[in-house]
C-alpha cells in the first residue's frame, strides 16, 4: 500500500530528528574536552587576556584580614587562584592522609605579617612581569595558544593545578608533589628520581584537545617557579656533563667537543665525556649550534611562555620551600603534605650556589659573560634578578 506523501514526509522528519538527537547526545558526552573558542579565523585556542595591574591579586588577602587598599588592589579582584575548590574523592583523601612524613615536615603556620609579605611579593612579581610583557611582547595574549607552547605544563586535575616544568628549579620535587596530590603515591619520599621523571603518569596540557586546554588555562591555578639564570645554567652543566650520563655525553658532548675543542683525543670524540664549561657556553651561544637546544638550559621566558599563559603564582627557587608550602596551603592541599627538600640525584655533590656559579663563570672572559647575560636577558628582566657581574651592561 502506498503511503500518503504527508506521512512519508513526517516519517522522514522523525528519522532526521532522531539522528540529530543521537549526534547531539554524543557531542554533550564529551563537551568538557571539545568546546572550542570561536574567532573570526576559525576554531583556534585563544590566549587568556593579560591582567591589568589592578587585577594582580592574591586571595590570601582575605585570609590575613588585610584591607585590599593596603596593597593598592581593587576589591573586585581578590583571587589569584582560579576556579572552584578541588573535588577530592573520599578514597583519595584517605590515601593522602596516610602519607608518612617526619615530624620535622609539619607545615609552617604563617602569621598575618608573613602571609601579607608573601601576598605583596606575588603582587610585585606580577606587576613587573605585566610591564615587561607589555613592553617587549605587546599583543601576545591576542595570539592563539599552540600545543607546543603548553608542552612543558603538567596537569593535576584533582586540585586544579597547572605546573610548568623548569629543570634545575625544583622540578623533580614538584613532580613528586603532583603525584601525591593526584593519588598515584602516598608520600613524596617514596618516589625515586627516575620514577618522578619517567614513571609519574602525569598528563601534560598538550595532551588535551583545544577545548580542554582552554578551560584549564582559564580555571586552574597556573604555577611557575624560576631560578637565577646563571646559577640554573651552572647547575645544569654540572648535572649533565660532570657526572656520568648515558644521554647527554654522547648526544651533546660529542658534537660539542668536535666543534669547539682543537686536537680533541679519540677517546673524547668517541665518548663525549669531559666537556668543559667554556665549551658548553660556546655551544650555547653559537647561532649554528651543532646540536639543538635542551630544556635544562632553555630560557624560562621561552620554555614556559609567561607573557602568554599568565601564571597565577610565580615562585622563586631561592625561597622554594617557603613559597611552595604557602601555595600548597592556599590550594587546599592536605596539611601533612609539605614540599620535599631532599636531593636524591648526585646526593653527595654540593648544591649549586652563587659562590660555585661565580667560580665557573670566572673561566669565561668578559665578552663571553656578556653574551651569556644577553642570552638570558629576558629571564633577568621578567623575574627581577640583578646583574650577576658589575661589568655587564
Amino acid at each position: 500500500m502506498k503511503l500518503p506523501c504527508s506521512l512519508c514526509c513526517s516519517l522522514l522528519f522523525l528519522m532526521v530528528l532522531g539522528a540529530g538527537s543521537l549526534l547531539l547526545l554524543a557531542r554533550l558526552q564529551d563537551l568538557n574536552e571539545t568546546v572550542q573558542q570561536q574567532t573570526p579565523g576559525g576554531n583556534v585556542l585563544v590566549a587568556p587576556r593579560w591582567p591589568l595591574k589592578k587585577d594582580v591579586v592574591f586571595d590570601s588577602i582575605a585570609a590575613v584580614n588585610s584591607s585590599p587598599s593596603e596593597l593598592g588592589l581593587q576589591p573586585s579582584s581578590l583571587s589569584v587562584f582560579s576556579g572552584s575548590k578541588p573535588s577530592v574523592t573520599k578514597r583519595h583523601r584517605k590515601l593522602l592522609l596516610k602519607s608518612s612524613f617526619a615530624a620535622s615536615d609539619t607545615p609552617t603556620i604563617w602569621g598575618k605579617e608573613q602571609q601579607l609579605k608573601l601576598v605583596k611579593t606575588q603582587a610585585s612579581r606580577h606587576r613587573l612581569l605585566s610591564e615587561v610583557c607589555a613592553k617587549y611582547q605587546p599583543g601576545v595574549t591576542e595570539q592563539p595558544v599552540s600545543q607546543r607552547q603548553v608542552s612543558r605544563v603538567y596537569v593535576e586535575d584533582q586540585f586544579r593545578l597547572l605546573y610548568c616544568e623548569v629543570p634545575k628549579a625544583g622540578c623533580s620535587n614538584w613532580k613528586r608533589v603532583l603525584m601525591v596530590l593526584g593519588g598515584s603515591s602516598t608520600s613524596t619520599r617514596d618516589i625515586p628520581h627516575d620514577v618522578a621523571h619517567y614513571g609519574n603518569h602525569l598528563r601534560r596540557l598538550e595532551s588535551y584537545v583545544q577545548g580542554g586546554i582552554a578551560e584549564r588555562l582559564r580555571s586552574y591555578t597556573k604555577v611557575l617557579f624560576v631560578r637565577e639564570p646563571f646559577e640554573r645554567l651552572v647547575s645544569a652543566y654540572r648535572d649533565k656533563f660532570e657526572s656520568p650520563n648515558s644521554y647527554y655525553h654522547p648526544v651533546f658532548g660529542r658534537p660539542i667537543i668536535s666543534r669547539y675543542r682543537a686536537n680533541a683525543t679519540r677517546s673524547a670524540l668517541r665518548t663525549g665525556a669531559g666537556v668543559t664549561f667554556r665549551e658548553f657556553v660556546q655551544y650555547l651561544l653559537d647561532v649554528r649550534r651543532p646540536v639543538g637546544m635542551d630544556i635544562h638550559w632553555e630560557p624560562i621566558s621561552q620554555l614556559c611562555n609567561p607573557c602568554l599563559l599568565r601564571y597565577n603564582f610565580i615562585g622563586k627557587f631561592e625561597s622554594l620551600a617557603e613559597e611552595a608550602n604557602f601555595l600548597l596551603q592556599r590550594i587546599g592541599a592536605p596539611k601533612n603534605l609539605t614540599f620535599p627538600d631532599f636531593k636524591d640525584r648526585n646526593p653527595h655533590a654540593e648544591r649549586t650556589s652563587w659562590s660555585i656559579t661565580q667560580r665557573y663563570f670566572s673561566q669565561l672572559n668578559a665578552t663571553e659573560r656578556q653574551k651569556a647575560f644577553d642570552f638570558y636577558y629576558m629571564d633577568y628582566l621578567m623575574f627581577n634578578y640583578t646583574k650577576p657581574f658589575k661589568d655587564l651592561h
